[in-house]
């Protein structure tokens, strides 16, 4: 048992770390609780047991994803990452399915126990199932990185309902409206930029593992995920105009940054991982939503 619990513990540190993904849970559980509140008028918040387990439940829930992956790209991890803490064996296959095992139960329970929304907390882990298993279809979407991303990416949407299903039922808001549709997308297109930029390499980079710029070409790999950036920076603009238009300034600067930074990676792919600019991009970004809500509850509509 002892034992066990240090190698989880080995795990978390180096592909899980607690406090920060927990703070992220919250963030971006927060994010999207106070966009869709503030763009409906209101800033009277009954804040309780609820907003911890909401926050709590996506924690737990990409840590499952996170585990889950681990398990399915076994294989691959122990011939291209084999110092990964399950390949080089440091932690067992059984640790990692005895505990997410249990936060699992645990994070239904109290969903259960405590959530008005639980249908879309049962159907957030239903579809995170289905992708624990490849939809069942194994052979034909771990062949093909396309279909893997059509198929698993849209999860970030679901996790995105069930965060607004809890508000709106909590605050008695309108359930379908532009800015509950727009708020199912603020994460997802970040995640999707993000999911497709850290497949993309330099032709000279390039190894047995499977890119987007192996199957499609580096150029354009990144012109896809410049379209999409501005598809998203789109939606903040649209969420954030009616909470604070300094917002849109700033957000408006970081979109121009990071095209800049598409120009350049596409005329020099070595000058550096394109990956690196969009994370730091993706959290000055979300900074910036975060910034804009806490700045309306302390001062209200600015400009």
């Amino acid at each position: 048992m002892i034992n066990a619990i240090k190698r989880l513990n080995i795990y978390q540190k180096e592909m899980y770390p607690i406090l920060p993904r927990l703070a992220l849970g919250y963030i971006v559980a927060a994010e999207i609780y106070f966009i869709i509140l503030l763009n409906h008028g209101i800033t009277s918040f009954s804040l309780g047991i609820q907003e911890v387990i909401a926050g709590f439940t996506v924690f737990s829930f990409l840590f499952w994803l996170r585990i889950a992956d681990d398990f399915k790209d076994y294989e691959l991890d122990l011939r291209l990452f084999n110092t990964r803490p399950l390949p080089s064996g440091r932690v067992h296959k059984k640790d990692l399915a005895v505990f997410i095992g249990l936060l699992i139960a645990f994070t239904l329970i109290i969903n259960y126990l405590y959530m008005p929304n639980f249908i879309f907390c049962l159907i957030l882990y239903t579809y995170g199932s289905l992708m624990a298993v490849w939809f069942f279809q194994k052979h034909k979407i771990a062949k093909s990185l396309p279909l893997a991303l059509v198929t698993h990416n849209p999860v970030q949407i679901l996790m995105n309902i069930y965060i607004i299903s809890f508000t709106v039922i909590k605050y008695n808001v309108i359930p379908v409206d532009l800015m509950n549709v727009l708020a199912c997308f603020t994460l997802y297109f970040p995640a999707l930029i993000w999911e497709v930029s850290r497949k993309i390499r330099a032709p000279q980079e390039e190894t047995e593992y499977v890119t987007y710029s192996k199957l499609f070409g580096y150029k354009q790999s990144v012109n896809f995920v410049f379209i999409v950036t501005w598809i998203d920076i789109i939606t903040n603009f649209i969420l954030v105009w009616n909470l604070n238009k300094l917002s849109v300034l700033a957000l408006l600067i970081l979109v121009l940054w990071m095209s800049l930074k598409f120009i350049e990676y596409k005329k020099d792919p070595l000058k550096y991982r394109i990956v690196t600019k969009v994370e730091r991009y993706t959290y000055l970004q979300e900074s910036t939503m975060i910034l804009t809500v806490v700045l309306y509850l302390i001062f209200g509509k600015i400009l």
